[in-house]
């Protein structure tokens, strides 16, 4: 690969992970510890506050998905340059 298409496969890699990390952070910081008290109004079929589920579970879960879009997205750029396995 040159490194014209090597410095475009790594800005987009750096980018998909940058973008990844803004939904996790938004998700476990503003939605998991800033609005929480805001969300603790709303309850989860009669259990949990949806603050507090989304502070405990909800952005466990997040990250969760997103290693699975992240995995999914590598594997079509890869594709797209060329170096996949």
């Amino acid at each position: 690969m040159d490194r014209e298409h090597l410095e475009a496969y790594w800005a987009k890699n750096l980018s998909l992970i940058r973008n990844l990390l803004v939904v996790w952070a938004v998700v476990a910081y503003v939605l998991g510890i800033l609005l929480a008290p805001a969300l603790n109004g709303i309850r989860l079929f009669g259990g949990p506050p949806l603050g507090f589920w989304i502070a405990q579970q909800g952005s466990i879960w997040v990250f969760i998905v997103l290693i699975f879009v992240y995995a999914a997205r590598m594997q079509a750029l890869d594709r797209e340059y060329g170096v996949a396995d």
